[in-house]
């Protein structure tokens, strides 16, 4: 109680301090002017009554608005049209200053509260006489009286945008802490928020791209609907919980540390594109960029640029992504074909044409109606090739493909590749950063998670068992363990020269998966390595024995059982290397 008593104490020295300012500049008698083509003179002049304040905010003309931005594209321009239609421009900063420069009256917003600017513009538009302005319901007798009795005229159109909080906090070299907090928003959010709320009588823009709508809602009565006015405020408000969480998300990272669960978490989302329809026709869909700090510069489908073909649907997203975060795992040049987001084919050779022949006839069947990713460059040779290459399984159907996806065309194969066809979809993606988090929903909730962005340089790889694997077999078991992570558990795949055999995914016991991947690999099994995602809960006439039997020279596995063992003497007994890695790579 003492605490709320102290706290009553301050408001009431605070209302009387401010009242003194107001008798103050109340002696000036300053009254803001806006003037009217078609009048010729002011509108307001001097004191008015709050039956006229009502009639003047709801006759043809127009009135006030508000222009505090940080992006300032478009607002001349705005501005202009504004002041042509009747409206005084009210501003701030460097948004006064460019409309100024523009030659175009303004009105600054210290002329409005009769108060400066203070605390290095920390404190510019948070005064009665600018909120007042805004929150003011114009059908409510008494909130106009007040406005009338406090000399404060109404504002109707806010257009605002905010520090370039995202920007600055991300930008290389990193800024200083301070820095950072100097650069959130504060009296911005309070007029966007304020306006949103009295949308009915007051217009907020916060995205440049809806200046256009806004003029002709203005010009237009047609156009003037409490939609627009609904959607505008529904879009206001976004800006801000987004603009917050990216403030929460950052001062959670300087003071608890990146990689740590959130106590509680807001992800902005930015709509990209509206979808035809999800995984099946029934099912409506819509594809979201994710713009929280934590996917700044992070690459990969999000933020590909598409160079041809037909829309994206939503399962060619989660393909299209399948293949590109496998792909960009990779250092030497390389191939991956995908699946319903598992690869069928994957190769990594010197020459990336090379790489792409055999990730195809890995599993040409498969490989059909595919998304192929290479994590280099297209050129003109293998653009041709790809458009040309016949199904190895016949050697004359023209294979044919959703996706292509790589992080950068040559001018010559990007016009050779879109000559394939004209619904292939050509992507250009930045390669996808090794880093991150990973969000999945399930019933009434999400799951959180550090991306698995392990690499092979990330990893010990120990040959536990007699035999040890030379220089050209470790690196195939690389290979292997790089692509059994981008499997569907159980996961098995199998490899030889950097090129993908064969591969078993998705079925619920491990021994399953070893037997289909050991039936794609055929007879070049012989001499060839398998990874496991898990370890191995059997060995003997199981998955370790059968690969043994099989013929696979080298094993790899994360290691961690209870018959971990059994797994070694079985490749002694065989004479296979086994080597554990100390990682799982579950994929659900």
């Amino acid at each position: 109680m003492a605490v709320c008593a102290t706290l009553l104490r301050s408001s009431r020295i605070r209302s009387e301090r401010n009242a003194t300012l107001w008798n103050t500049t109340a002696a000036k008698s300053f009254v803001p002017k806006l003037y009217s083509k078609a009048v010729g003179r002011s509108i307001y002049s001097g004191r008015f009554s709050a039956t006229e304040a009502v009639a003047m905010a709801t006759s043809g003309q127009k009135g006030r608005a508000l222009i505090s931005v940080s992006d300032k594209v478009g607002i001349v321009e705005l501005a202009t049209n504004l002041i042509s239609m009747g409206f005084e421009i009210i501003s701030t900063g460097g948004s006064a200053r460019t409309i100024e420069n523009a030659g175009l009256p303004v009105t600054h917003v210290e002329d409005v509260t009769n108060f400066p600017e203070m605390l290095d513009g920390r404190v510019k538009t948070l005064h009665p006489g600018v909120h007042g302005g805004i929150l003011a319901r114009r059908d409510v007798p008494e909130h106009m009286s007040s406005l009338s009795s406090h000399r404060i005229l109404p504002i109707d159109l806010v257009v605002v945008n905010l520090y370039p909080f995202r920007a600055t906090v991300t930008a290389q070299p990193k800024p200083s802490f301070d820095v950072g907090v100097e650069n959130i928003d504060i009296g911005g959010p309070a007029m966007i928020r304020a306006a949103a709320k009295n949308h009915t009588d007051v217009y907020v823009v916060t995205d440049p791209s809806d200046y256009t709508n806004l003029l002709s809602a203005l010009e237009d009565e047609a156009s003037n609907s409490i939609r627009f006015r609904q959607k505008l405020a529904w879009k206001a408000f976004q800006h801000c919980a987004a603009y917050d969480s990216m403030v929460a998300e950052w001062l959670w990272d300087e003071s608890v540390g990146e990689g740590r669960p959130y106590e509680a978490l807001t992800v902005p989302m930015t709509l990209t594109q509206t979808l035809r329809y999800g995984e099946n026709p029934h099912q409506s869909a819509a594809f979201y960029a994710d713009a929280s700090l934590a996917e700044v510069d992070m690459g990969g489908v999000a933020t590909a640029i598409q160079q041809h073909g037909k829309e994206m649907s939503y399962n060619n997203y989660l393909d299209a992504d399948a293949a590109y975060s496998c792909v960009c795992d990779f250092k030497d040049p390389t191939c991956v074909i995908v699946k319903h987001t598992n690869p069928c084919g994957i190769a990594s050779k010197d020459n990336l044409l090379e790489a792409y022949r055999l990730a195809v006839r890995a599993d040409p069947i498969s490989a059909f109606g595919g998304i192929v990713a290479f994590n280099t460059t297209v050129d003109a040779e293998l653009a041709k090739e790809i458009r040309e290459f016949r199904s190895p399984t016949d050697g004359e159907t023209r294979m044919f493909y959703e996706i292509v996806i790589a992080p950068s065309y040559t001018e010559e194969g990007l016009a050779v590749l879109k000559g394939k066809s004209k619904t292939l979809r050509i992507l250009e993606a930045k390669p996808r950063a090794p880093s991150g988090r990973s969000l999945r929903q399930v019933g009434g909730g999400w799951l959180y998670q550090d991306a698995d962005s392990l690499i092979p340089d990330d990893i010990n790889f120990e040959c536990v068992s007699e035999v040890k694997p030379s220089a050209e077999i470790l690196e195939d078991l690389k290979f292997a363990w790089i692509a059994v992570k981008h499997v569907k558990s159980n996961a098995i795949t199998i490899a030889k020269d950097k090129k993908l055999l064969g591969m078993g995914s998705g079925q619920p016991n491990r021994v399953k998966s070893v037997e289909i991947s050991l039936e794609k690999a055929g007879d070049e099994v012989n001499g060839a390595v398998l990874a496991s995602d898990a370890f191995f809960p059997f060995s003997w006439n199981d998955s370790v024995e059968k690969a043994c039997q099989a013929g696979v020279a080298a094993i790899v596995h994360p290691g961690g059982s209870l018959r971990d063992q059994d797994a070694i003497d079985c490749c002694n007994k065989y004479g296979v290397a086994l080597v554990v890695t100390g990682h799982r790579h579950f994929k659900h």
